[in-house]
């Protein structure tokens, strides 16, 4: 089974969440592949106390990169129409120019072009990697995506990992997807993978807000959705369970505000925690 953790906010505990579960289902005996997709700012390997540079390098992601022949164009403008992400411009009587960064690569551009004058450059946005945890008796694999810094768009890079996951996930138990907050494409990328998701969430008016928005989400996409509320007790939960109410989900579990979970966080170490062992016995009907 492949299970989203993913939350319409950050900072509401998301990857925390997911490391804790895994950490419960790998002493559970579950065999388990956990995909870090926040691939903006991964921090999985954080909290399994991994560094970057123990880990294997698995893919580099590429995207096809727009070039226009100046001699070709005939500057009709086709292509900056056609663009989506708005990455070309031009000035009245000019070749279009490229805005590199807003740029994904769809190819787009050159397809529409209608005499052919653009071709496309491979350019290196992220790369993927893999690491087999030791001391887990070969059941945790951790895969990683990375955005290269300086690129705004994270979707080629979450694409890559999830082919990469669909290539290795046959034999594990269990695929956690540690997906990127928000309801960006880079998270519906990574959602239209999973066979469920949990949305984690607070208990404040912005969480309630956040939330309404990603089951919002997970029903256009047909994903079956519960919530986790992280930090239970800290404030009034009325809007968060109107929320809930309002999309007919189960909320799965509460994460009190507890200073072990706090300290375990600081120390780069899963939590463990009843309330995540909760959480864990409701996904594994244990």
């Amino acid at each position: 089974m492949i299970i989203g953790v993913t939350g319409g906010k950050g900072g509401v505990g998301k990857s925390t969440l997911s490391v804790g579960i895994v950490h419960a289902l790998v002493k559970h005996g579950y065999k388990v592949l956990l995909v870090d997709a926040d691939v903006e700012c991964p921090n999985d390997h954080l909290l399994l106390g991994i560094q970057i540079n123990e880990m294997v390098h698995a893919r580099e992601v590429t995207v096809g990169k727009p070039v226009i022949n100046e001699d070709e164009c005939i500057k009709c403008g086709v292509c900056v129409r056609t663009c989506r992400e708005s990455a070309l411009f031009q000035l009245p009587g000019q070749v279009p120019q490229l805005l590199s960064d807003q740029c994904i690569g769809c190819g787009a551009c050159s397809l529409a072009c209608p005499v052919k004058a653009i071709t496309e450059i491979p350019e290196r946005v992220g790369d993927v990697y893999r690491y087999d945890v030791p001391n887990t008796s070969g059941r945790l694999t951790l895969l990683t995506g990375m955005l290269k810094p300086g690129y705004e768009e994270a979707s080629p890079v979450v694409n890559v990992l999830m082919d990469v996951m669909e290539d290795v996930r046959e034999g594990f138990d269990y695929v956690i997807v540690d997906t990127a907050p928000g309801t960006h494409c880079n998270v519906i990328s990574s959602l239209r993978h999973v066979d469920r998701a949990i949305a984690v969430t607070e208990p404040t008016p912005l969480g309630a807000h956040d939330l309404d928005l990603i089951l919002t989400l997970g029903t256009e996409l047909k994903v079956p959705m519960s919530v986790v509320i992280n930090r239970a007790g800290i404030g009034d939960e009325t809007e968060v369970d109107d929320v809930v109410s309002k999309h007919g989900v189960p909320v799965i579990g509460r994460i009190p505000y507890d200073k072990r979970i706090f300290e375990s966080y600081v120390r780069g170490e899963p939590i463990e925690h009843e309330s995540i062992n909760y959480i864990v016995n409701r996904l594994t009907g244990g």
